[in-house]
């Protein structure tokens, strides 16, 4: 497994950041070919999510899709693709 590690900064309502999420970027996510599982998580403003696929390929298909997908609330900080080395 592989995991996508996307870190944004939150520039506008952090609410309306959320509902974005909620609405646009996880149903954008989870229904990507090799989907597994996806954690967004939020500290002050700044997030940080991993979304975790089946293979290499499908986490590197949609490192390169995050750019479209993440709202007009937030600043794309980074994106990277990760093995997944363990999980419990």
């Amino acid at each position: 497994m592989h995991a996508v590690v996307v870190h944004v900064t939150i520039k506008g309502d952090i609410e309306t950041s959320v509902s974005q999420l909620r609405e646009q970027v996880v149903p954008g996510a989870s229904q990507a070919p090799g989907f597994v599982a996806g954690y967004w998580t939020r500290k002050e403003s700044t997030g940080l999510s991993m979304i975790v696929f089946e293979s290499e390929d499908a986490a590197q298909t949609m490192s390169e899709r995050i750019r479209s997908m993440v709202p007009d609330t937030v600043t794309l900080e980074g994106v990277e693709v990760r093995e997944v080395v363990a999980h419990a």
